[in-house]
């Protein structure tokens, strides 16, 4: 039996561009929706004020990145704005054969690895209401110069040129609804017969007895 087959959680991908709102629409989601969690990443990049390794990321250095690489650990790696980013394939699989469902917050080009190696995942892509919004909402953070805008606003141009490879397209225009949406997403694929054939197993058994 495959990985794939043993997996009762579904495994969901969120993409986005910088700034579209992408992580606060998760957070969200999760306070929202039992059942469900977020991959947590590998990555070189430097911890940031107020986060903490293991919950926020695993955080490593690149020789022990590159040398994870060589083992096949990832189920997925990218390298964004000079940084490298993986996804362990073990810790997800557990999750997803404990019943969890399970998100990964990845680009599209890591989508694509994952969608090779994992049949049945299912994939959302987050649009912003408009380049100006998104310009906005980047100034807004604080984080970054001129300079680092401009490049995330080339960036995010090439990021949702591949909207279309995704299931779902969310536009988080009103955060409420945007969440209301990606709620409807998870509720619907619950509701779908492959998992609910895993669910309801001992019902369908005694009703069809």
């Amino acid at each position: 039996m495959s990985a794939q087959e043993q997996a009762h959680g579904t495994l969901y991908i969120i993409s986005a561009p910088s700034g579209a709102g992408k992580t606060s629409l998760i957070k969200a989601l999760l306070e929202a929706t039992d059942g469900i969690v977020v991959s947590i990443s590998h990555t070189t990049r430097i911890k940031r004020p107020g986060e903490e390794d293991g919950k926020d990321y695993h955080y490593v250095d690149v020789p022990t990145f590159t040398h994870m690489i060589s083992q096949g650990a990832f189920l997925e790696h990218a390298q964004v704005f000079d940084h490298h980013y993986g996804t362990s394939e073990t810790a997800v699989l557990d999750q997803l054969a404990s019943g969890q469902d399970v998100i990964l917050e990845i680009d599209w080009q890591g989508a694509e690895q994952v969608r090779i190696r994992i049949s049945g995942t299912v994939s959302i892509f987050i649009l912003p209401p408009s380049r100006v919004a998104l310009r906005e909402r980047l100034t807004e953070r604080g984080q970054d110069d001129d300079t680092t805008i401009n490049r995330r606003m080339h960036d995010a141009v090439t990021e949702m040129s591949h909207y279309h490879e995704f299931d779902y397209v969310v536009v988080n225009d009103v955060f409420e609804t945007a969440l209301k949406d990606l709620e409807t997403i998870i509720t619907s694929q619950r509701l779908h017969i492959h998992s609910q054939k895993q669910n309801l197993k001992a019902l369908i058994k005694e009703l069809l007895a």
